[in-house]
């Protein structure tokens, strides 16, 4: 059973026409059209997810403008996290502007995508980063196993700064448990150590996963997630509609909700919806 208000924290709409994602090409078929609130809506319905989080897809400030103004008109959206440019001059200026809108909850910059993997230890500016902080805004890191030292350094230098690491750090689940288990379980241990007690999305790791995934191939990654981060710093997200490459949401909900069913009901109910309604402070 899930709780009244039930929330994907981490979802994305996207119109490809907007022509700022670089990622999206339309070798991607199934993923190079329009998404949006009412696409969304049948499946929200199907799996009892009241609210979302809408996280960006375009390293744009003007793609983060978008998804405000579509937060503006559906109250199924309870918070946008967006893209600033950290490591520029008018950073300060960019996140003031995207503050006054009340849904702003967050930023995230691709630092899965970034040529230069310790970005996020040195290149953004410390003004930038304080100013988060001010406005109680969360930062959603987008990594891989190899970007674990630089944001843990980047951590400790702001231990006021809420963070999130998005999909798990994105498990190499196709390659098996043998060859993709390490660095990826060490890291998330020392991500989860971090005094600040960073949270992590239950998320993104259908996607990870090779094609036909069981509930069996998830279940040692969501284990090691919960034995690590606990239930109290845990959040479900979709990653839809990149989901739709590797499954479908009612699939990966129902999987999710299955793997934390042992769990009491109260580390349930914080994971699908709680932790992510104090986190981004919805």
């Amino acid at each position: 059973m899930m709780p009244d208000d039930s929330i994907d924290a981490h979802q994305h709409y996207w119109d490809p026409a907007r022509g700022d994602y670089g990622w999206l090409t339309p070798e991607l078929e199934p993923l190079y059209r329009v998404f949006g609130p009412r696409d969304l809506a049948p499946l929200r319905e199907a799996t009892g997810v009241a609210r979302t989080v809408v996280v960006q897809a375009a390293p744009t400030v003007d793609e983060t403008r978008y998804l405000l103004a579509l937060a503006r008109d559906d109250q199924s959206v309870a918070g946008v996290v967006g893209w600033v440019p950290l490591d520029s001059d008018d950073a300060l200026d960019i996140i003031d502007e995207l503050a006054r809108e009340p849904k702003f909850k967050g930023v995230r910059p691709m630092l899965q995508d970034l040529p230069d993997d310790t970005w996020i230890a040195h290149a953004p500016r410390d003004a930038a980063i304080q100013r988060l902080i001010e406005l109680d805004l969360a930062f959603d890191a987008l990594i891989f196993a190899r970007h674990v030292p630089s944001l843990i350094e980047f951590a400790r230098r702001f231990p006021l700064l809420r963070i999130v690491v998005d999909h798990g750090a994105k498990p190499p689940i196709h390659d098996g448990i043998d060859a993709g288990w390490q660095p990826w379980a060490d890291g998330i241990a020392q991500l989860a150590a971090v005094p600040q007690r960073l949270y992590c999305k239950l998320s993104g790791l259908a996607t990870e996963a090779a094609p036909n995934w069981t509930e069996a191939t998830l279940q040692p990654y969501v284990a090691h997630l919960i034995g690590q981060f606990g239930a109290e710093r845990l959040m479900w997200g979709s990653d839809w509609p990149v989901l739709n490459l590797n499954g479908g949401y009612t699939e990966w909900h129902a999987a999710a909700t299955r793997l934390i069913a042992h769990l009491e009901k109260a580390g349930q109910a914080a994971i699908f919806g709680a932790n992510a309604r104090a986190f981004y402070r919805l």
